[in-house]
């Protein structure tokens, strides 16, 4: 028996197996857009066009998450191993960035200096400082809508003050019999100022509604369009209280003014006008 041929040959065929394809994952734009699935070989190449690629087997789908300087790029997502990325791109023990996870402000000091005086040329940041750098333009865009709520607010106010002196005038004659029976005026001034406040929130309760519907249209719509999680508006509790609260404050007062302008004219004079 020829010991040395059968050694050769299981040499042989071990070496000819074949091995594994490696796995990687994808975003969801981009199974959607190529038609591609889980469990799917696909071909990596760095250079478009590249036949000789490395095949691989997709084992995920990502959902993009809800980051709004994401919003408007048309790229894809695909996830690799790091030594696998490595090998398609041929970029060698080289990367532009990394991350490091760590427990209080301590550690992350501390991990900011051993990385800058590792080397020249090496630069650490704080992950919320860069959060803050990149989301500039958005705080621009938060500001410019301060802005016009501020002004929203402010004609908002003068016109239910005019409203409710149109209102509480086309009831002088009313006004002007309950102070001749002896109502007093700071019990006028009560009812006026209750029936504003209870305009004042049923009419927030209903802009609240009207913001609510609104808003779930708006998402609907540019999360479609954009194909992302990201909410473009937001209706709070928070927001839902603030704009309740300001609107009953503004109808007390507006109450209270219209209220003052009458119960301060002579009943006699009211009926005459």
């Amino acid at each position: 028996m020829n010991v040395p041929l059968l050694v050769m040959i299981a040499l042989q065929i071990v070496t000819t197996v074949p091995a594994p394809l490696r796995t990687i994952a994808i975003d969801e734009r981009l199974a959607t857009d190529a038609g591609l699935a889980i469990g799917d070989t696909v071909q990596l190449s760095a250079t478009p066009g590249d036949s000789l690629g490395d095949r691989a087997i997709i084992s995920a789908i990502v959902r993009r998450s809800a980051d709004p300087t994401e919003v408007a790029r048309d790229e894809y997502r695909i996830f690799l191993h790091l030594d696998h990325l490595q090998r398609v791109v041929g970029y060698g023990d080289r990367v532009d960035r990394f991350a490091i996870a760590t427990r209080g402000d301590d550690a992350t000091t501390a991990a900011i200096k051993r990385i800058n005086d590792a080397a020249f040329g090496f630069r650490a940041h704080r992950s919320r400082d860069i959060a803050v750098e990149t989301s500039r333009t958005f705080q621009v865009v938060s500001r410019f809508h301060s802005a016009i709520g501020v002004i929203t607010i402010v004609a908002s106010s003068i016109f239910l003050l005019c409203i409710l002196l149109l209102k509480v005038d086309e009831r002088r004659r009313d006004i002007a019999a309950l102070r001749l029976i002896g109502i007093s005026r700071s019990t006028v001034m009560r009812s006026v100022m209750i029936e504003a406040a209870a305009v004042s929130i049923f009419g927030s309760l209903l802009g609240a509604g009207m913001g609510w519907i609104a808003s779930a249209l708006v998402n609907n719509h540019y999360q479609a369009v954009y194909r992302t999680p990201l909410r473009f508006t937001l209706v709070t509790p928070g927001i839902l209280a603030f704009a309740v609260t300001l609107s009953l404050l503004l109808g007390i007062v507006a109450g209270y003014l219209a209220a003052q302008r009458l119960v301060r004219t002579p009943p006699l004079l009211l009926f005459g006008r």
